[in-house]
């Protein structure tokens, strides 16, 4: 079957399509052959080998088709020769297929505005072109939305990629890819747009890896094990408890750790009452518990006990001992016994001397919060947590501890402090298997991704397994950029979450270079395929940039300084 793509009588309908002088003479590539509405088919000929190529045909380019007045524009997802064999010394007829995205309309004045659907589909026959690049930019232009350039498109570099920072945060965002593409460049490019843009935001990066320090060396505090305090007594009950019986707790230890830690408390505030704890313990033991009153209210914790108020390890430890010395008890002594010797391990443990070699000279959550959540700023509104340092088994609990409060204070200064989260391998806390992971993170990070932009908190997910991601906490994040995904789970996790009318963006996420990406979202004027701008070799994080881990290579520490690490005695 041989397809004409000559000028007939369609075209005289046709305004001509103006070029510049530096145009190519004829930008005709095409000619529809049907039309399914949100589809259509371009019948076009393949030159003989040795001649041009139209290079319009290329997989992910968008193209245009001239409807006179407007122009329709469309993305190519697929291309197909029409015979079975392809002929090296004739041309040959090839079908492409492209989904419709909008339209170019001719506005009054010569103004041009691009509009997302399809008003006047075209009929067989019309003309595909090789779309201007005026109108490449027009359906990538966000209008009235203030935006800032993140990098290029990819089909023409000379037009900026550029997102809506104060829609990318308030509706949250994610970016997926697999190991290597650019995850983490990508995103120390946009949180440094995103600080630029609004001075006032702090960001808290939960880092598993310890490698953002070497992003923000003029805009960032480091927090790590060495550094951090974080008192226990912030911790609520089931938090302290995930660390306490390493995620497997016993129900009788639980029972007990709930009423030690609310007779440490009281102890804490009446430290002249000698017998207090013998006396709060025994009237524990004469009435059952009453677990309605323990639990943590939709509006807080201080109606369960569960408050960060301080008390101290030693009073607690007292009271598990004034407990047993009871002559009516109501628990077994081994129980009590087992958790006095939980907490006293623990207490003396070096790896967690972040949680209690100064607790009790921290007398309130001021200075955590202060250091934590850059209060006041002093020109560094990033605080890059590094949880690669921290035991395994504390993690989750940490995690649950500064996402519960970044959320508190958004909420309690009534949107005065806008806070951003940001959840590297963000699949840890938020599994989609509901039975993995730990249900306080999980919580406290829905609950931003669910009611957060009420109060100026907003939530950046970054995974390379997006397949593993709770759907929940995706479907959230309206901003999604899509580098390079080879497993077929996480592709069709993300063609789930984009529209019907954009799923065949999808289709080439397996094939796309490092630092591209798909973008699309409320963040954007339409998807679009782009290319992450550069960083400088110093704003690199350290996997990226590699000048934290080449320090560490050349210099070998030595045997003592190396077990002291190990040990968690450095501090």
């Amino acid at each position: 079957m041989q397809i004409s793509v000559n000028q007939g009588q369609f075209e005289n309908d046709i305004v001509p399509d103006r070029r510049t002088a530096g145009q190519v003479a004829d930008r005709s590539i095409g000619r529809v052959l049907s039309c399914n509405g949100a589809r259509a088919t371009i019948g076009t000929i393949m030159p003989r080998a040795g001649t041009a190529t139209p290079e319009a045909w290329t997989i992910g380019r968008m193209i245009s088709i001239n409807l006179g007045r407007s122009r329709i524009v469309g993305m190519v997802y697929e291309i197909k020769a029409v015979s079975e064999f392809w002929d090296e010394l004739a041309d040959n007829p090839v079908h492409i297929e492209v989904e419709l995205l909008g339209e170019v309309l001719e506005a009054e004045g010569g103004r041009t505005i691009f509009q997302t659907g399809i008003t006047t589909y075209p009929p067989v026959g019309a003309i595909a072109h090789r779309i201007r690049a005026h109108d490449l930019a027009l359906v990538h232009d966000l209008g009235a939305r203030a935006g800032v350039a993140i990098g290029h498109l990819t089909q023409d570099p000379a037009i900026p990629a550029t997102v809506c920072i104060d829609d990318l945060l308030s509706r949250h965002f994610a970016l997926v890819g697999t190991t290597g593409v650019g995850k983490s460049s990508a995103v120390s490019l946009l949180l440094r747009k995103a600080i630029a843009a609004k001075p006032h935001l702090r960001v808290l990066i939960l880092d598993p890896h310890n490698e953002y320090a070497h992003a923000f060396p003029d805009k960032a505090v480091v927090t790590d094990a060495q550094s951090l305090d974080l008192p226990f007594w912030m911790f609520r009950l089931e938090e302290f408890a995930d660390v306490v019986f390493r995620g497997r707790p016993d129900i009788d230890e639980l029972d007990i750790l709930r009423e030690v830690i609310a007779a440490a408390r009281a102890r804490y505030r009446k430290p002249a009452t000698q017998d207090f704890a013998r006396d709060l313990g025994s009237s524990l033991l004469k009435r059952p518990l009453d677990p309605t009153a323990r639990r943590p209210t939709a509006g807080g914790a201080a109606a369960s006990g569960d408050a960060p108020l301080p008390y101290r390890m030693a009073d607690a430890i007292a009271v598990l001992d004034e407990l047993m010395g009871l002559h009516e008890i109501r628990y077994p002594r081994a129980a009590l016994r087992s958790l006095k010797v939980r907490l006293e391990a623990l207490y003396g443990d070096p790896s967690y001397q972040f949680m209690f070699a100064r607790a009790n000279m921290v007398e309130g959550m001021g200075q955590v919060i202060g250091q934590i959540f850059r209060i006041p700023q002093h020109g560094r509104p990033i605080c890059v947590f590094q949880l690669a340092g921290l035991p395994a088994d504390v993690v989750n609990a940490v995690a649950s501890v500064l996402s519960r409060i970044a959320f508190d204070l958004a909420m309690f200064s009534h949107g005065g402090y806008e806070v951003l989260l940001l959840c590297e391998e963000a699949h840890r806390y938020v599994p989609a298997d509901q039975s993995l992971g730990f249900t306080p993170t999980r919580q406290a990070i829905a609950r931003i991704a669910k009611e957060g932009r009420k109060y100026g908190a907003y939530l950046g997910v970054v995974t390379q397994r997006p397949g593993e991601l709770d759907p929940t906490i995706l479907s959230q994040c309206s901003t999604i950029f899509a580098m390079r995904l080879a497993n077929d789970r996480d592709q069709q996790i993300i063609r789930s979450a984009i529209a019907d009318a954009s799923a065949s963006t999808i289709g080439f996420l397996s094939a796309i270079g490092n630092r591209e990406a798909i973008a699309f979202g409320e963040g954007v004027a339409t998807p679009m395929r782009m290319r992450f701008a550069e960083l400088a070799p110093h704003e690199l994080p350290a996997m990226a940039g590699g000048s934290i881990l080449d320090g560490l290579v050349h210099r070998e520490p030595g045997l003592d300084e190396l077990v002291s690490r190990m040990q968690g005695e450095s501090r």
